[in-house]
């Protein structure tokens, strides 16, 4: 069975590098929500529960994760990278609310084909695409 541990684990073994137990903790903490999160907030997380690990080690560590395709930077916002796990998730794309933080995940077919065929016009063969719409989520809009 493919878990999380065995793909991040054999990751880096390609760079010479082991699984540790900060890096375990750091993948698990990743894992523990289904939320999207910035390094500031999975320290905090990592910190409450009773673990120390140095921002230095989470930053030493989200790009390997990202590079094993657990991870992936969902979107920048004031000088702050979110991310999200993918690793057992569909594609999806994200709504951001620029007032509140609010993140709204959707993903629409007439979307997905219209940039396949943008792709198949121009001949080139995509390997990932992100789409992040920044503006205002209905609440923040009825309460101006």
């Amino acid at each position: 069975m493919i878990t999380k541990e065995s793909i991040f684990e054999s990751h880096l073994k390609t760079k010479g590098l082991k699984l540790t137990p900060q890096r375990k903790a750091i993948l698990e903490e990743v894992f523990a929500s289904h939320e999207h999160f910035d390094i500031e907030e999975l320290f905090a997380n990592l910190r409450n529960k009773g673990k120390r690990i140095s921002r230095a080690t989470i930053y030493r560590t989200l790009p390997l994760l990202v590079e094993s395709n657990l991870i992936k930077e969902a979107f920048r916002y004031q000088d702050k990278v979110s991310y999200e796990h993918i690793f057992g998730h569909g594609h999806h794309d994200h709504l951001l609310c620029i007032k509140c933080g609010r993140i709204i995940e959707f993903m629409d077919e007439k979307i997905e084909e219209l940039q396949e065929a943008v792709c198949k016009k121009y001949g080139f063969k995509p390997t990932e695409h992100r789409l992040g719409i920044k503006g205002y989520c209905k609440k923040c809009i009825s309460h101006e």
